[in-house]
């Protein structure tokens, strides 16, 4: 029998089927262990508190006295100077301006996802969010008011924050008190949350990371990185000493040991949340790490005791900008605050 030449509409279809089973075999997708991811958890909605119950009057009043830059003397700072909430709870400096432009010590951490942190500052002073918020009003570097008696006294200047507190704390008699003014803030932080993708692929959503971001992950985790980075809040967890691996070689900052006094307590420091990391430079308890590159091969060298190459170094960025959640736009959104009275306190650049 003689050869018959192929139809050109059955070669055209063998083209067409070949073609797309090349084209569907594509990048292998990366694989993440199950079993590795149970280390962390998704971010909650909010972080309750029993010693201080969250309700609407309350965060209503703490987003006010956040915002409330007459709770300094010189009535030019409030929390959000410091911890701007539009940019990702920081004011991007490496210490802050505090009362008549003196400098803070260390860098001032986000207060996103704080709440959920074991202790609050980079040497744990204090247990909780709103044991926090009493530091800075008082510290004569920072906000630098003379009393609780100075602070209470410019709230019940002005009826609207009389009757804010009123509704935030109804069952007492006096309510406008340093004290609570330090719960009412504490209650607004603990909605300040930041769900990103990570989030969502810790739910089971497969899709919501890349190949890269991944194998970002996987890297992470081959690293070492999670020994003190894992948790709801990839840090916020646990103490660490900074320079485990290696010594560190700027030891001006004692970091914990200036609380109890112990050697032991020497460079330790809290560990940080890599939450939103990539939007929060510069970084470490000094702010002299401007770029999450240095930060990252800084950790691989004092911690891991590793020299990580270039390569690793970015596929690791490559997942911690997962970690890179949602400003919570409208919980943020500036309240207007009451007007001051003639009996107000003035500001004092003194």
């Amino acid at each position: 029998m003689r050869n018959r030449p192929v139809p050109i509409l059955i070669l055209i279809s063998f083209v067409l089927v070949a073609g797309v089973h090349l084209t569907s075999c594509g990048p292998k997708a990366v694989v993440v262990d199950p079993a590795q991811l149970r280390m962390f958890a998704p971010l909650p909605d909010a972080v309750e508190s029993q010693k201080n119950p969250v309700t609407e009057a309350k965060v209503n009043l703490g987003r006010m006295l956040y915002y409330e830059s007459r709770l300094s003397k010189n009535q030019d700072i409030s929390c959000n100077t410091c911890h701007d909430l539009a940019k990702y709870g920081v004011d991007g400096q490496p210490v802050s301006d505090g009362h008549k432009g003196q400098k803070g010590t260390r860098n001032a951490p986000t207060v996103y996802n704080a709440a959920g942190h074991f202790v609050q500052f980079w040497d744990g002073r204090a247990p909780d969010v709103e044991e926090q918020a009493k530091g800075p009003v008082m510290n004569p570097v920072e906000m630098a008011m003379s009393s609780d008696k100075a602070v209470v006294a410019v709230l019940k200047s002005m009826p609207e924050y009389v009757e804010a507190f009123k509704k935030a704390f109804p069952t007492e008699k006096d309510p406008v008190t340093f004290e609570n003014t330090a719960r009412a803030i504490g209650a607004f932080e603990r909605g300040l949350m930041t769900p990103s993708r990570w989030d969502k692929f810790l739910k089971g959503d497969q899709a919501a990371l890349s190949n890269a971001e991944k194998a970002g992950f996987n890297k992470f985790m081959e690293a070492g990185c999670q020994a003190c980075h894992a948790g709801t809040y990839l840090g916020g967890e646990v103490y660490q000493k900074l320079g485990l691996a290696k010594p560190y070689p700027d030891t001006s900052d004692s970091g914990r040991q200036a609380v109890t006094k112990q050697e032991s307590d020497r460079l330790v420091f809290k560990v940080p949340s890599l939450r939103n990391i990539d939007k929060t430079q510069p970084y470490f308890h000094t702010g002299k790490v401007a770029t999450l590159e240095e930060a990252v091969k800084e950790m691989a060298e004092y911690q891991l005791g590793k020299q990580m190459k270039d390569d690793e170094i970015a596929s690791i960025m490559t997942f911690l900008k997962t970690l890179t959640g949602e400003i919570p736009a409208e919980y943020i959104k500036p309240p207007q605050l009451p007007k001051s009275t003639a009996k107000t306190p003035k500001p004092s650049n003194t």
